[in-house]
């Protein structure tokens, strides 16, 4: 989380009125169909309480409320990590079970132009909520979709609009939201999630849902999600319904991720065959098991260590992987960048064998 001085809080703040209640908050949506909602959703947190980690921001957004002084927020960091989650229990801490009536909720990325802000944001903003004299919520995700003339409007209406409206922008690339907004907000960094805070949070679910889930096929589960808890529930549950029991060949199935052997086969074949033939079972290991070169690549990335290569020639080729990474997201050819690899895993050979 950033310093105080990223924070900017309006002097004249209304009163807030807090539900506090016993146990979970009720969604009357989640109360419909519970049984046929995603996991993801049936499953969601409800209380700050109930977050999974991150206890320094719930906590601090718990003190803001308190003293009634709520300013913008603004949540940044990887998919999956809670940031969603988050806000909606702030609102129903502080709305109770009507929370939804007194929230407005757009994804950015597909209402991302200029008009969206000067319709529906600013229309919504300029109502006065009669809620307890206080403020309404207006939680806008995927915010670093948003083009900057949209942004730049939005800013204005942030400004303009305090007395009657909080924002609580999300995003997971800080950097692609303007800085006039990131001055205007509370800035909080959500981290990926412990393997240990997604693992229990797995286990209530497979509890619960009578998952049969192998210890190998769950250490699959927990490596291949890395700290994505949105993703780790999703892939969880495509499995229990394609496999009556899920072990770790049904996870890299479902999800389409290369099996670890297949990685250790590709890239022992790029460490020691000739050429042409790592070339030809490569690229029939790729039509064979529908496997993409970016793929193979976020395998052999936790496979590289296990070679025996000295520092500077690993350095070398982790550095050759990253490039390769960046040329195939800007459209690269995979025949001619599989080419450059073998190039750059022979040539890592070759410096990790000179003294």
């Amino acid at each position: 989380m950033d310093s105080d001085e990223d924070m900017h809080v309006e002097e004249q703040v209304p009163v807030i009125k807090t539900f506090k209640g016993k146990g979970k908050a009720v969604d009357p949506v989640q109360d419909i169909d519970n049984d046929n909602l995603p996991w993801v959703e049936k499953y969601r947190p409800t209380t700050l309480d109930d977050i999974v980690s991150h206890k320094d921001i719930t906590s601090t957004l718990e003190k803001f409320i308190e003293k009634n002084r709520l300013p913008h927020l603004l949540f940044y960091g990887p998919p999956g990590t809670g940031k969603t989650t988050t806000i909606l229990a702030l609102a129903r801490r502080i709305y109770g079970k009507d929370y939804r009536k007194q929230i407005l909720e757009l994804n950015a990325s597909d209402d991302r132009g200029i008009d969206v802000v000067r319709e529906q944001i600013k229309s919504f903003a300029e109502t006065r909520t009669l809620f307890a004299k206080g403020f309404k919520l207006i939680i806008l995700d995927e915010a670093d979709m948003m083009t900057t003339a949209a942004q730049s409007a939005l800013r204005r209406v942030v400004e303009q609009y305090t007395r009657n409206v909080r924002f609580c922008i999300i995003c997971n690339y800080v950097n692609k939201i303007i800085p006039a907004i990131q001055s205007r907000c509370t800035r909080f960094r959500f981290s990926p999630l412990p393997t240990s805070e997604v693992e229990k949070r797995l286990d209530v679910v497979i509890q619960a849902e009578g998952v049969k889930l192998t210890e190998d096929g769950k250490k699959a589960l927990l490596k291949l999600t890395k700290g994505d808890m949105r993703r780790a529930l999703n892939v969880l549950q495509a499995c229990h319904a394609a496999y009556d029991l899920t072990g770790a060949d049904e996870v890299y199935n479902c999800t389409g991720n290369p099996h670890p052997s297949d990685i250790a086969t590709i890239v022992n074949s790029m460490f020691s065959d000739e050429f042409t033939t790592s070339y030809k079972m490569i690229t029939s290991v790729k039509t064979e098991h529908g496997l993409a070169l970016q793929d193979m690549i976020n395998g052999a990335y936790d496979y590289i260590d296990e070679l025996e290569f000295k520092p500077h020639a690993r350095i070398y080729l982790l550095d050759h992987l990253a490039t390769t990474e960046h040329r195939l997201a800007s459209g690269a050819s995979e025949r001619i960048q599989l080419t450059a690899l073998l190039g750059a895993f022979k040539n890592a050979v070759e410096l990790s064998q000179k003294s």
